[in-house]
């Protein structure tokens, strides 16, 4: 690792989709970024490449090999704000694997944190669906029950937002976690590079494969913008200043998902599906007919969300219905994951 300036600022997970956004806008704020990447120097010229492509200087970033993991002895104490936007998002995951990346690897993150002389804050990217109701540690028989009702990826999730929460409350670590929606393109261009969830099912609305929709009339699946979320992100150190600080971010004017799905038929010029059925009927259904991961029905839910903390950190949404058009118009360019992004 050769240190080009002294860092004031680690992001975790650089080459990610969230993580990379992230990079990009620290750096055009001014700041000196250490990134970890995984995978050696191919992947440090792939980040590189895609900053300068997005016109970000990237002369104040110096990268982190972290094939192994961060160490404590890690040469970055000029570090005051740590990112952890790394994690496993995929679904059909073990519970090992899932722990590995979103519990181990989160506490790990946390542990790097806590040992730097001048650390300000961590910023634990979480999840919108994650709850705070679970203790860490959890009974083992807890732990089990919500790794079936909710499949390896969620539930690793919820068991790395209590565990990070309890041990930065023990170690008197200043954390703050956001909750971000589904993440889509960016608010201007569109552009993804995550074809999951959400993305997914607008892939078989493109393509005629989704004669029904899950859910009902009232079924709520948040957005945020990536570019939305990495400004947040960026911000959030100089806001928040108690220990602890959680924020759910999504757009609230994001429309219901039989509307949200009508809009994005009209603008693709496709059928939107008429039909509603039950998530209960969906998950008893064979997966060959439905075309839904079981892993996904859980995100379908009528719940609300308290964003009030989020809005007084004083940032506006783009208008959510230009950004769904903008990033499934990028989808579909991008083949859904099949091309490279632009």
């Amino acid at each position: 690792m050769v240190i080009v300036q002294e860092p004031d600022t680690l992001v975790v997970g650089a080459t990610g989709f969230i993580g990379r956004w992230l990079t990009a806008e620290l750096l055009t704020r001014g700041r000196t970024v250490a990134a970890t990447v995984r995978g050696g120097p191919t992947r440090e010229t792939e980040l590189r490449t895609w900053l300068r492509d997005h016109d970000v200087n990237d002369q104040a970033l110096t990268v982190v090999p972290a094939d192994v993991g961060l160490s404590r002895e890690d040469p970055l104490d000029s570090v005051r704000d740590v990112f952890n936007a790394a994690g496993a998002y995929r679904f059909g995951m073990s519970r090992g694997e899932a722990e590995r990346a979103n519990v181990h690897g989160a506490l790990n993150v946390l542990r790097w944190a806590g040992a730097r002389p001048h650390l300000r804050r961590l910023v634990h990217v979480s999840g919108y669906r994650v709850a705070e109701t679970l203790s860490y540690p959890a009974d083992a028989d807890r732990l089990t029950e919500l790794y079936r009702r909710y499949g390896a990826y969620e539930a690793s999730k919820r068991e790395g937002d209590a565990a990070v929460r309890a041990l930065a409350a023990q170690e008197g670590i200043p954390l703050t976690v956001v909750n971000p929606a589904t993440v889509i393109g960016h608010s201007v261009t569109g552009e993804a590079g995550q074809y999951l969830g959400l993305a997914g099912l607008v892939r078989q609305l493109w393509t005629g494969r989704l004669p029904a929709l899950p859910g009902t009339r009232r079924t709520f699946v948040p957005v945020v913008t990536v570019d939305h979320l990495a400004r947040f992100l960026a911000a959030v150190p100089a806001h928040d200043h108690e220990p602890y600080r959680a924020h759910w971010l999504l757009d609230d004017a994001t429309p219901e998902l039989p509307d949200l799905v009508a809009l994005l038929a009209r603008h693709l010029g496709v059928r939107a599906p008429r039909l509603l059925l039950p998530v209960a009927l969906v998950r008893r259904l064979p997966r060959a007919l439905t075309g839904a991961d079981p892993e996904t029905l859980t995100f379908l839910s009528e719940d609300r969300y308290d964003t009030s903390s989020a809005d007084a950190v004083g940032l506006r949404h783009p208008p959510v219905a230009d950004a769904l058009r903008r990033w499934a118009d990028r989808l579909v360019a991008d083949r859904f994951g099949q091309v490279q992004p632009h």
